[in-house]
């Protein structure tokens, strides 16, 4: 196959590849990933409260 015909199918597929979008359930990959989907279960750092922020310091230095 010449460059020119190589060329040419790859400017097809990118051309599909382009236009191409699929439908997405992202309700069903949200529970196959097992990710809650509800916002009553956030994320909750349980080690926020036992160092102290860095900014604080730098706020009071200045």
């Amino acid at each position: 196959m010449g460059r020119g015909r190589q060329k040419a199918k790859h400017t097809k597929i990118a051309r599909e590849l382009k236009s191409y979008s699929p439908n997405v359930n992202f309700s069903a990959l949200e529970s196959e990933l097992g990710h809650p989907s509800s916002e009553e279960d956030q994320y909750v750092d349980k080690w926020a409260d036992q160092y102290e922020d860095e900014d604080e310091d730098e706020l009071e230095r200045a």
